[in-house]
């Protein structure tokens, strides 16, 4: 701990302990954060999604607060010598607004484009977002929770006309009698949540996964299908045959309270198990057992998960295992359901409030002339000056630098250059950029490519809330304040919009003051200044830096969408174990358990949506004969920018690896622990051969969480979902040699 640190801890300055969350997964665990003279210590609380269980992850998340490679002054490139090189915050944000000016002056607003990431709080998502649209005025601005929840979020929305992850509180998959994971690692990838399955297996319920893999969790289940990757919709498509054979479909559930089910009934009628079987290798006893353990099960719960959606057909997968939950009468049943596992910490709420290419505050559409108004109200701008839709995530970083794309980045909370599909590709796009702008508290491989980087908070350094995977919105308390010279980013986008307003007057951020004292919310304030008011200082007023008013403005922005934040306080949260939406009235309740009555379509209705298999967007070849797959590890997290950092977390697993069946490996003449590299269409990873009888034949798997060399997305297919926009990140065609 450094001196600073210790001094942080003062008294009257910040509390020395602080309830709060983990900074990783959409778990979002309870946790307790102390500081003495010792440093910053973990300690876990009795929270309702954790019950006082962590991770190694979560044991750690303390350890990068002092970190010695932690940023803590601005970096601006040099021009003469190409390094990066400390600068003042003066220097680095005139440096960033002069270089957003020079672009949009010469290519026009579109010329410039917003990254963020699904790590943000709900205040940065929101704030991010209305920064791009009014102070940037561009519609491009996406999120790297395109490359997480996309896919299932489209399913959910065409289907029930919502996206949650999960429309249930987590408790009920303890309940469950039979519980569906499809593409879900939670042994790895969410630890604390085992202790829901063990709960249902101690209840007597069954546990079936679907994995290509014998990971962690398939060795906890009842019955593991271990399918070929990209057939998960035959699976699905074979289940629900078999229950219409059968006659286990819930015909008034499905009369009463959906639509579409006979165009589904004669689709899947093609789907016989045999066919099932001889196409993704799962036995037809196994997929018979299957869909009698769902069909007969009584409460019954079907998660999705990565493994089914990071694919060109996701949103068709998901949809598949929507259709087979609807027509067993599952969803809106305490205890059953469909549901999916959100991946990163804010995954659900971030993709809410307004940094999704084609999405408003509250989860509303951009091209939905109601919705427009709504927030423009709340803005203080003509609805038609709000730029249209954008375009997703792997569509925009590959534009970048062309004629047609945008010139200049800004990326807060995202690392592409290793998270991006045919990660070589986009690495180029950066570099080819007049303009790169990183908001990082490390030197990630995105930073390091950037013309300015800005040294940002670190979650127990701001306050703000999250939303997890059952839709609960917690509250995310500071510990103590950011070293000196660190900014959070609510304090970059405020000074940037303030800078950006004073170097053009015309723009919206310095719109007519009365206009902004009108539709503002009252609990922010009034607008700063009268009639004469400066530009800059009617920006700092609408873009401010206390995330207490950025959250009130957003519950007024949200008012009346489908994620509705309205009767979500600060004060509601702490005093309760959070507060789950859509809540549109303070002093109303909160809803924890969506569909009970009605689904959130028009007529109420659920829709059932018939979906066919198809191939992988690439199939395998003589040259490339092998299936390539990538997911995580349990020490390490995302594109690894924090964990390989983390000495422990390093120690347990300190490099990536590429996993292959003994056979394969005999065939190739590799033994375990050999050098390996893996080569597709794109590009290429070294790492040693990691050997497991757990993995199918066919089929090779890579952690992603690693850069350089290892680089598991330099391999990985570009292919994305036409609806969804998520690319083909589980399944392309390599082949492996001995390196």
């Amino acid at each position: 701990m450094t001196d600073g640190a210790r001094s942080a801890t003062r008294p009257g300055r910040t509390p020395r302990e602080v309830a709060t969350h983990c900074p990783y997964c959409a778990l979002q665990c309870g946790m307790v954060l102390r500081q003495d003279d010792d440093g910053v210590t973990v300690h876990p609380r009795q929270f309702p999604t954790n019950r006082g269980g962590l991770c190694q992850k979560g044991w750690t998340a303390a350890d990068l607060l002092d970190h010695p490679e932690r940023l803590t002054t601005p970096l601006l490139r040099d021009p003469a010598t190409g390094e990066l090189r400390p600068a003042s915050w003066d220097a680095a944000l005139d440096r960033v607004v002069a270089g957003i000016r020079t672009v949009q002056d010469g290519a026009g607003r579109d010329a410039v484009a917003v990254f963020g990431g699904g790590g943000l709080t709900n205040e940065k998502a929101y704030a991010l977002g209305k920064f791009a649209r009014i102070a940037l005025r561009t519609r491009h601005i996406d999120y790297n929770g395109r490359f997480c929840m996309s896919s299932a979020a489209a399913a959910g929305l065409r289907a029930f006309g919502v996206d949650r992850g999960l429309p249930f509180p987590l408790a009920d998959l303890g309940q469950a009698d039979t519980l569906l994971l499809v593409g879900a690692n939670p042994a790895e990838t969410m630890p604390p949540l085992v202790r829901w399955l063990t709960e249902q297996r101690r209840n007597g319920g069954r546990l079936i996964v679907v994995d290509p893999r014998v990971t962690a969790t398939a060795r906890l289940a009842d019955l593991h299908l271990q399918p070929l990757p990209g057939t998960d919709l035959a699976v699905a498509n074979a289940l629900l045959h078999i229950a219409l054979i059968e006659g286990w479909i819930d015909q008034t559930y499905v009369a009463e309270r959906t639509t579409g089910f006979e165009v589904v009934r004669r689709s899947v009628a093609a789907w016989w198990p045999a066919r099932a079987e001889q196409l993704s290798g799962v036995p037809v006893a196994d997929l018979e057992a299957t869909a009698r353990a769902l069909g007969t099960g009584g409460r019954v719960i079907i998660l999705t998960a990565r493994g089914a959606e990071q694919h060109a057909k996701g949103v068709d997968t998901v949809t598949a295992y929507v259709n087979l939950a609807l027509a067993l009468g599952l969803p809106g049943r305490t205890g059953s359901g469909y549901g999916c596992l959100t991946g990163q910490g804010n995954g659900q709420g971030g993709r809410e409030h307004g940094q999704k290419a084609d999405q408003l505050p509250g989860y509303r559409r951009i091209d939905d002339p109601v919705a427009r108004e709504h927030v423009a109200g709340v803005w203080g701008v003509p609805a038609d000056e709000l730029p249209g839709p954008g375009v997703p995530a792997y569509q925009l970083l590959d534009s970048l630098g062309t004629p047609d794309g945008p010139r200049a980045l800004l990326v807060f909370g995202s690392n592409p250059v290793v998270s991006a599909p045919r990660a070589a590709r986009i690495e180029r796009r950066l570099r080819d950029l007049d303009l790169l702008v990183v908001a990082d508290l490390l030197l990630s491989e995105t930073a390091a490519l950037a013309d300015v980087v800005l040294p940002i908070a670190q979650w127990a350094e701001e306050d703000g809330t999250m939303t997890n995977l059952e839709g609960r919105v917690l509250r995310r308390r500071a510990l103590r304040p950011p070293p000196p010279g660190v900014r959070t980013d609510l304090a970059i986008i405020s000074d940037l919009a303030v800078r950006l307003a004073a170097a053009d007057p015309a723009a919206p951020g310095a719109a007519d003051p009365t206009t902004e004292a009108q539709s503002r919310p009252a609990a922010i304030g009034p607008a700063a200044g009268g009639p004469d008011a400066r530009p800059d200082a009617i920006a700092a007023a609408r873009f401010p830096a206390d995330p207490a008013a950025v959250f009130a403005e957003l519950r007024r922005a949200s008012a009346g969408g489908a994620a509705d934040y309205a009767g979500i306080s600060w004060a509601r949260i702490d005093a309760a174990d959070g507060v789950y939406w859509p809540c549109p009235a303070e002093d109303g309740p909160d809803t924890p358990r969506l569909f009970t009555d009605r689904f959130a379509t028009p007529d109420g209705r659920a829709r059932f949506h018939p979906v066919d298999h198809r191939p992988a967007a690439e199939e395998v070849c003589a040259t490339y004969p092998l299936h390539f797959t990538t997911g995580r590890v349990l020490a390490q997290y995302q594109s690894g920018t924090q964990t390989r950092r983390v000495a422990a977390l390093r120690r347990a697993a300190p490099e990536a690896f590429v996993e292959l069946h003994p056979d394969l490996a005999a065939r190739l003449g590799i033994d375990d622990g050999d050098p390996v590299r893996v080569t597709s269409r794109r590009g290429e990873m070294l790492a040693p051969a990691r050997l497991s009888a757990g993995i199918r034949p066919d089929t090779v798997f890579a952690p992603f969480h690693w850069a350089g060399v290892a680089r598991a997305n330099s391999v990985t297919n570009d292919a994305v979902d036409p609806i969804s926009g998520m690319p083909e990140f589980k399944i392309c065609a390599v082949r492996v040699e001995k390196a």
